[in-house]
């Protein structure tokens, strides 16, 4: 079993490949679809839904 080494004690080239390694895939996730909405920002349906309840 190899043994632990600290991420700040590996060398340069080491850490690379550590870091690419977890670089590779996301997997099923998709980065760009987990966006949170500004609540601040103008949306034309939400708008739209709050006029509908109040009437």
């Amino acid at each position: 079993m190899p043994k632990f080494i600290p991420y700040k004690k590996l060398s340069k080239r080491k850490r690379r490949e550590l870091d690419s390694e977890q670089r590779l895939t996301w997997g099923t996730v998709n980065p760009v679809t987990r966006t949170v909405k500004d609540k601040r920002a103008y949306d034309r349906k939400r708008d739209n839904r709050i006029e509908k309840y109040e009437e």
